[in-house]
């Protein structure tokens, strides 16, 4: 009866390999580098992000990008209804500003200290 190996590498290997898998280009070199199966290094995976080992997840950069994107997107349709808003508010205040100017008069803000 053939025996099941289990926890032929230490956790750190393992730990180690999921490091480098986040930022390889091929899982398939990794895998051949590190002398274990592909496959092997996706079951690591599963098994360390089932554990809550959140450094264990292998992120795709475009994703994080993508995530990027929307949210610099978001702030750009924040800032541009902020700057809309004080365009709108400049304008009126230069509207009322003409408007009195050409009443003929005086302006309704009083001295100071008097």
């Amino acid at each position: 009866m053939a025996k099941k190996r289990v926890g032929k590498y230490p956790l750190s290997f393992r730990q180690m390999a999921m490091a480098r898998m986040k930022d390889c280009p091929s899982v398939s070199a990794l895998a051949e580098e590190l002398g274990v199966h592909r496959t092997v290094l996706y079951h690591w995976q599963r098994q360390l992000a089932a554990a809550g080992d959140s450094s264990a997840r292998a992120t795709s950069p475009v994703r994080e990008l993508r995530q990027q994107v929307r949210d610099l997107k978001r702030v750009l349709a924040e800032k541009t209804l902020e700057v809309d808003f004080f365009k709108g508010a400049l304008q009126r205040i230069e509207a009322w500003r003409q408007s009195n100017k050409s009443s003929g008069g005086t302006a309704s803000t009083t001295r100071s200290g008097k």
